[in-house]
């Protein structure tokens, strides 16, 4: 039997694969020997094992998680399943490449001193006003994390992005830049101070310059008297990476019929766990989208109106965000034109965005899950 066999120092060898890997994988219940040894231990593997053992050789090779390993080597012929993990393994190497870019461009930017220089941007008021009144809500009042406790600036090509975020949201705004004099530029401003700047900004019509130098933030209107201030010394979450959700499902409902559904709809008691934000019991509000693309607020007891409840109930997907939260993103959309709910799954981020089709401000809520 043996002599029919590899040991395992020639799979090893034949495969690519080394000894403690093949020792690891076997351990891991992902790929084992076809016979040991009852008398010595040795591991000993079939010929057929031979294309198994190369092929896992190479999905480590490209650092595919074990768990996925396991289901691309377990993957029935003829079925799409392996294909699927590896295309998502690779938009993950890409994104993670596209991060890694960004990363070493601000490097580069801060070996060369650029944050020393100064970058002047010009936006209209109104549309500064309205893109800081669309993220101000989601920014955090944890002393903790005070990384969280202001709004980001990113001057980015031909938009000035504005972002907030606790963790448990975030909100993400918008304003056209009409002129820009300096590098790309990113400023994380403490709460206050973009409140000032807010108020700046609303106070009148026209425009509104931001200038960045150092670590020093002036914002300047026709008619007004200037903002100053100095922005936070921090590094604010790579919100990019986390803005990139997985889509599978969305919803067009009117601003205003969702706002008064949720604040006329049932809802469901939560005690947030550790590390959820603190405050005690919270309410609930429960999104179920239908097979025919219809969003309803429901109150999750299995029941969906109409013939047998649990067999709708199953069709439908069912996710679970803060009320308050919801309506506080709803709020700070503003408008009551359509809206575009993005789903992509009942535990996975929930976009809030426009209709319309504008880039504009839109929120990002992440559900609670329904036991």
């Amino acid at each position: 039997m043996e002599s029919e066999m590899r040991s395992i120092g020639r799979l090893a060898r034949d495969s690519g694969l080394t000894i403690s890997a093949l020792r690891f994988y076997d351990g891991a219940g992902v790929f084992g020997p076809a016979w040991v040894d009852p008398q010595t231990g040795y591991r000993w593997y079939a010929p057929e094992q031979l294309g198994r053992a190369r092929l896992l050789c190479r999905l480590r090779r490209v650092g595919l998680p074990l768990a996925e390993i396991r289901l691309v080597l377990d993957a029935p012929a003829g079925s799409d399943t392996a294909h699927r993990v590896l295309d998502g393994h690779l938009r993950r190497l890409e994104d993670g490449l596209a991060d890694a870019r960004r990363e070493l461009s601000l490097v580069h930017d801060l070996i060369d001193l650029r944050e020393l220089s100064m970058t002047k941007t010009t936006v209209d008021r109104a549309e500064l006003a309205a893109a800081l009144s669309a993220v101000r809500f989601a920014v955090s009042a944890d002393p903790g994390l005070p990384v969280l406790g202001g709004i980001l600036f990113d001057l980015d090509g031909e938009a000035l992005r504005l972002v907030a975020t606790d963790r448990y949201r975030m909100a993400v705004g918008q304003a056209a830049v009409r002129r820009v004099d300096g590098e790309r530029c990113t400023a994380l401003l403490p709460a206050a101070l973009a409140d000032e700047i807010g108020a700046l900004a609303g106070a009148g019509e026209g425009e509104l310059t931001l200038t960045v130098e150092g670590g020093r933030v002036l914002a300047e209107a026709a008619g007004q008297p200037p903002v100053a201030g100095e922005r936070l010394d921090l590094d604010f979450p790579d919100y990019q990476r986390l803005l990139r959700l997985e889509t599978t499902h969305r919803a067009r409902i009117g601003a205003e019929v969702l706002r008064r559904a949720v604040v006329e709809g049932p809802t469901r008691p939560y005690v947030p766990e550790q590390g959820e934000p603190a405050g005690g019991p919270v309410s609930l509000t429960v999104l179920a989208l239908g097979a025919d693309g219809e969003l309803r607020v429901v109150a999750d007891d299995g029941a969906a109106g109409g013939g047998d409840g649990a067999a709708a109930a199953e069709q439908e997907l069912r996710v679970a965000v803060n009320r308050e939260f919801l309506l506080e993103a709803l709020t700070a959309g503003g408008g009551d034109g359509q809206l575009l709910l993005e789903l992509g799954g009942p535990i996975s981020p929930l976009a809030i965005r426009s209709a319309d089709g504008a880039a504009g401000s839109y929120s990002v809520l992440m559900p609670v899950r329904l036991s």
